[in-house]
Parts: structure tokens; sequence; C-alpha cells
């Protein structure tokens, strides 16, 4: 079996964060196995906390995990502070980690920022040039390639300075009333445009964690980058069809709306099983 290894920070909630990285690994076929870097106190409304773990404990998760069982692929999400990113970008390189993701998360689905000004820049100069791809939304692109992006042109400007920049592909993702669902690849010096389709759904919570980690399980299994971002694609179009409504504010999509079995089924008021 492929594995794929979530390096991140756990979402009290269950909807974004290491959470939604074991929930989309699992429905994508490959094993997770995760190193947690910070404790959220956080639901669908808000993030009113946050823990970090001592850069001493994520080496030894990270030991723990290479020795022993190896990762196909590498998904980085929240990591809030320098310390703990030179000590991921360290090991990283020691164990020659391949197929590695990461999806900048400095602002959470709810607006509130998750990383420190001091974090963003040993990202950049640590982390970064470590990928395989990146995955910014239109905020994170912004921040990345110092420059407004407003228009598709600006799209394909910024992910190209990105690639360049950091020498790895570019998945620059639509939305914040840009390009609402089309992502753009940039890799190579050439760019695709992946077009999705507008999904009526307000439960976003999570979404760039989970596409990325979906594009890290299918690198894990050997797809091409290209057929791993539209696998992923897929898979989250899916889940938000799926319309689960959960929490007072943006909830969770339904990370494993294909899982289906006797495992699945719950008891209903009348005491008959139905599918969950």
């Amino acid at each position: 079996m492929r594995t794929a290894l979530s390096i991140a920070g756990s979402d009290s909630s269950g909807g974004a964060g290491i959470q939604a990285d074991i929930k989309t690994m699992t429905a994508n076929g490959v094993y997770a196995m995760t190193a947690i870097t910070a404790l959220t106190a956080q639901n669908t409304t808000g993030v009113t906390g946050i823990m970090e773990v001592t850069p001493e404990f994520l080496a030894q998760q990270l030991d723990s995990i290479f020795t022993d069982i190896r990762p196909d692929a590498v998904k980085i999400g929240m990591v809030s502070s320098s310390a703990l990113i030179q000590v991921i970008a360290e090991k990283l390189k020691e164990y020659k980690a391949e197929n590695i993701v990461v999806d900048p998360v400095m602002v959470a689905t709810s607006g509130s920022k998750l990383i420190s000004d001091d974090a963003i820049e040993t990202l950049k100069t640590c982390l970064m040039p470590l990928s395989s791809i990146l995955t910014p939304n239109i905020p994170e692109a912004e921040v990345l390639a110092e420059m407004k992006v407003e228009t598709e042109e600006e799209m394909i400007l910024a992910a190209k300075k990105i690639s360049e920049t950091f020498h790895c592909a570019v998945l620059c993702k639509g939305g914040h009333q840009l390009n609402d669902a089309n992502d753009l690849l940039y890799r190579d010096g050439e760019y695709k445009w992946f077009h999705g389709k507008r999904i009526q759904n307000s439960n976003t919570h999570g979404t760039g964690c989970t596409l990325s980690s979906a594009i890290a399980s299918n690198l894990a299994k050997g797809y091409s980058m290209d057929e791993s971002v539209k696998r992923a694609k897929d898979y989250i179009s899916e889940a938000l069809e799926a319309m689960l409504d959960l929490g007072k504010g943006s909830g969770p999509m339904k990370h494993c709306f294909n899982i289906t079995g006797k495992y699945v089924t719950c008891v209903n008021d009348d005491s008959k099983e139905e599918e969950a």
C-alpha cells in the first residue's frame, strides 16, 4: 500500500488540518501518517487558540516516521513558526523525501491568521525550494509573488514568478471573487487551466487542506503531476456536492462520501439499519 505523510496542525472540529488530511488520504487509497505541528482550538466559526509543539518533538515525530514506514509523498500544511519550518526542511533533506506538496497555509477559511510574519520568510527560504508543488490561494499567491492578483493574466504571472523563484510546480487556486473553481497549474515554463464547476455550498472549511492532501495521495500512487491535480479536483468537487451541513459557520466537507458497506450503517428511529 502506498503511503503519505501530513505535516500540519490539528483541527479540533475535524474539518481541516491533520483530520481532513487523514480522511482525504484514506478516501484516496493511501495509508495516512501524521506529524503534528500544533494543536488548535477551532470550529467552523474560527480559531480561538494555537499551541505549538516544540521543534525537538516535531523532529522526533519525523524521525519515527521516516525510519520505519517511509512516505511515498509528503503534504505540508499549517506550520506557524520559523523553528518548526527549519526542522521540517532539515528532516526532508536528511531523508531525501519525494513528492513534497506544500500548502502555504497563512489564513484559515474563517479569516483567522495562522502564521507569523517571520515564519513566512523562513517558509520561502527553507521549505518552498524543496517542494514538488505549491498550492497557494489568491491571497497567498499575492504574498509569495509580491504583487496584486485581480485578473486571469495576473494569476498566470504570479504563478510564473512563484514557480521560477522556488523552482517547482505551482497550482494557483481560483476563488476570492477571481476564477472561482478554476485553478492554474504552472510548471516547466508552461501553464494549464483546470476548470471546475461552481458548487453552491457555503461549507468549505478545509478545502485547501483537502486538495493538497488529495494531490499528495495521487502522487504517492504514481500519477503524473497533471493527473494528480485533475483527480484531486474531481475528488474535492464530489466531496462538496455531497452537501454535508454541520456547524454554525463554514462547515466541513463530506470527505468520505464514497465509503459504503456494512461498517458505515447506522440505526434509524425504527431500529432498522440504513446506509449512513
